[in-house]
């Protein structure tokens, strides 16, 4: 029997969003009921392919198999048991993923946001306990266009107006530099930096990838000035972008890793601040923690991930389908599309304003079976999971040709 207060067709549903949800979201008006791979299903049953992969966090797509029998054998066994007590799974999901990332240890969290203040946490212990800054007087410097959560900490080092205008007031204790400019960075870092923290691509700016060298050069100035490199991997990491981490790209190894989104395969809220035991040595029993950081049920399907990731099969694939993807949008630009800027399967792309806004080409896409997301008003981002198959690629690219033709 159907449980009626699960509505069967999309204006029901999203009426009952509107009606008791926050609306602090404006999403696309589909309601997807069902996921598969890179397909799901909307509750009227029309299919459509899924090329946001909520943000990186569906990197190995919906439902994926291995994953949903790890999380159901642990269901049977126990969920959570707080960092209170130990339990038999935190151990193997700490090591496994410590060396995926070739660091000694990990401080486990639930979401991006939580990593992110952890990370923020820990440079400030490192810079007070380790490199000897003067109490109260520890900075991070941050890059600007940067996106690394939603807390009012975070918020405040953001320039983007919609996320930080009536907010305040906000943490002192950041410099913002501009994206992509070395020099800028080296120049603000001083005696009391504590750390630079910056994505390695801007994702919710549009896929942003800073010029060649730029993070080597961040880790070079780093290290000269006794400064953490932290790099948020939380979008980027994990396979995305044709290496385990966007790191890599470059050859550089920061000093605390970032991690969250896929890092739960799109199962539920898993992240982590992976690091040596020099920078994750200074916290304490009782300065910091999480009820349900580390929990078995998180620890068995963040195993299970870094499981799939360790045969480095998944990030060849991003990175020979990521070829593919822009060898396909590449035919567009001058078609509609003013500029593109592809890392593995991760794509910005940027429309026209004769063709529409990004919101607008969104929509047409919707209409069409593809799952995009618009952000910053002319650029829609793809982030197809790294299971899709080069003929869904070629079908969506000509579905987005068909929506900047219309």
């Amino acid at each position: 029997m159907t449980d009626p207060r699960f509505p069967d067709s999309s204006s029901a549903a999203i009426a009952g969003e509107e009606a008791h949800v926050a609306h602090n979201y404006h999403p696309l008006p589909v309601v997807v009921a069902e996921g598969d791979g890179s397909w799901v299903t909307d509750v009227e049953g029309k299919r459509y392919l899924d090329l946001l992969s909520a943000y990186s966090a569906l990197n190995f797509g919906h439902r994926h198999p291995t994953l949903v029998a790890a999380v159901t054998e642990q269901l049977g066994r126990i969920t959570l048991t707080s960092r209170a007590f130990h339990n038999d799974r935190l151990g193997a999901f700490a090591e496994a993923l410590a060396e995926l990332a070739g660091k000694d240890m990990v401080l486990p969290m639930n979401t991006g946001a939580e990593a992110v203040e952890t990370g923020i946490k820990v440079a400030r212990a490192w810079a007070y306990r380790v490199k000897g800054v003067a109490e109260g007087r520890a900075k991070i410097v941050v890059a600007s266009g940067n996106f690394h959560g939603r807390t009012t900490t975070i918020v405040g080092f953001s320039d983007d107006p919609q996320a930080r205008d009536g907010f305040g007031p906000f943490a002192p204790g950041f410099e913002i530099v501009p994206y992509g400019d070395a020099a800028a960075l080296a120049a603000a870092i001083d005696d009391d930096t504590a750390a630079v923290l910056l994505e390695p691509i801007q994702g919710e700016a549009g896929v942003v990838i800073p010029p060649e060298g730029y993070l080597r050069a961040v880790r070079d100035a780093c290290t000269a000035a006794n400064v953490l490199f932290i790099a948020d991997e939380i979008q980027s990491g994990l396979g995305r972008v044709g290496t385990t981490f966007a790191c890599e790209r470059e050859g550089v190894v920061p000093d605390l890793y970032l991690l969250g989104k896929a890092l739960g395969g799109g199962i539920l809220p898993v992240s982590a601040v992976v690091g040596d035991r020099e920078v994750l040595g200074v916290i304490h029993p009782g300065e910091h923690g999480s009820t349900f950081g580390g929990n078995p049920l998180a620890a068995a399907v963040g195993l299970a991930v870094v499981d799939l990731l360790a045969t480095g099969d998944l990030q060849r694939r991003a990175l020979a389908l990521g070829d593919h993807l822009r060898s396909r949008l590449e035919t567009l630009v001058g078609s509609g599309v003013t500029a593109i800027r592809v890392a593995g399967l991760w794509a910005g792309v940027d429309i026209d304003p004769a063709r529409g806004t990004g919101r607008e080409v969104a929509e047409k896409l919707l209409a069409q079976g593809v799952l995009v997301k618009d952000t910053h008003g002319q650029t829609i981002r793809m982030a197809p999971p790294l299971v899709i198959r080069a003929t869904e690629i070629d079908w969506a690219v000509a579905q987005l040709r068909l929506a900047l033709t219309d």
